[in-house]
């Protein structure tokens, strides 16, 4: 194994990505090295490459979807697991060393799951961020906001755990031409994404009698977050992924529950590790299916035109995936 590897180096906030070289990290207690086929890239991704939020300090390697080969492990703590195995796992890039945006990179053991041997690399590396995100929102009826956007790979999950936890009905929207995707994920109804907060609100009224205990917004923008307040049962929540710009006194009972789906934080961590311990399964019995996915051209260096793409609004039904192997 090469002592080095190719990189793409966030060195400073606001600075640009550029790709580099940096030694290959051993794993300690607990973690695996995983030599990285694919990684996925994410809203929140981008949204660090603007604003530099979430991070103290630098230089950062972004991404946290993860799929590829154990290429070494550590026995303590560490089983089920040997060299070789094809796995995915929630990387973490506050950790220079876990994140996804590199040709190796440590994971948690307890944050890391085997592919099923139909399963590619690709599609699995789909899964951990928009899992995770689902699996911490949610746990009667449900709505979830923009099911199939590349933001919406967290309503995809969450659609699909809705559904197999035993949600009716789980109202989403969408673009209309991704109508098929979203009722493939469980979604009952789906109602235009294009639809004015009136209009939305009309529309599901003529089709459901009554209002919803829990609305999942995976964009989280006050735009949303308003239409949501009028869509609510009384104490109803609503399930955030960035902080409430409505105060929820305005709400009248309702509540707002910010989540975070960072497994790596000590307050989140024996949650994920039990769904974590069930991931393979999930993908084995296809309760969690996979994104769609488009693969991005020269390696590492894709990566950057394919933030841009992602915070310009141009990824619909899609998750953008890199292969680190491939970088030059």
């Amino acid at each position: 194994m090469p002592q080095q590897q190719k990189a793409l180096i966030f060195p400073q906030k606001r600075a640009n990505l550029k790709v580099g070289s940096r030694s290959i990290p051993s794993p300690g207690t607990r973690q695996l090295l995983v030599k990285i086929h694919s990684a996925v890239l994410n809203p929140v991704d981008y949204m660090i490459r603007n604003t530099g939020v979430f991070l103290t300090h630098y230089p950062v390697i972004l991404g946290v979807d993860i799929a590829g080969i154990v290429e070494e492990l550590v026995g303590e703590g560490v089983e089920n697991f040997c060299k070789g195995d094809k796995v995915l796992a929630h990387g973490s890039f506050p950790i220079i060393d876990q994140g996804a945006f590199q040709q190796y990179a440590l994971t948690v053991a307890t944050l890391t799951a085997k592919i099923p041997s139909k399963q590619f690399f690709d599609s699995a590396a789909t899964v951990p961020l928009g899992l995770d995100t689902a699996v911490v929102g949610l746990y009667g009826s449900l709505v979830i906001l923009n099911g199939s956007s590349s933001v919406g790979s967290y309503s995809k999950r969450a659609i699909q755990l809705a559904r197999f936890s035993g949600f009716d009905p789980v109202v989403t929207t969408a673009f209309p031409s991704n109508e098929d995707l979203v009722r493939d994920y469980g979604a009952t109804h789906l109602f235009d994404w294009h639809l004015s907060g009136n209009q939305l609100v009309a529309a599901i009224g003529k089709v459901i009698d009554s209002p919803f205990r829990i609305v999942f917004d995976a964009i989280s923008l006050p735009e949303t977050q308003s239409v949501e307040w009028r869509l609510l049962a009384q104490n109803g929540i609503i399930v955030l992924t960035l902080p409430a710009s409505v105060k929820e006194d305005e709400g009248k009972g309702h509540k707002t529950i910010y989540i975070n789906g960072d497994p790596h934080l000590p307050y989140t961590h024996e949650l994920f590790c039990n769904s974590w311990a069930m991931v393979e399964t999930w993908l084995l019995e296809g309760i969690i299916q996979p994104n769609n996915h488009e693969i991005l051209p020269n390696g590492l260096e894709g990566v950057i035109g394919g933030l841009e793409r992602v915070g310009m609004g141009q990824v619909s039904g899609v998750k953008l995936v890199a292969h680190p192997q491939e970088t030059q």
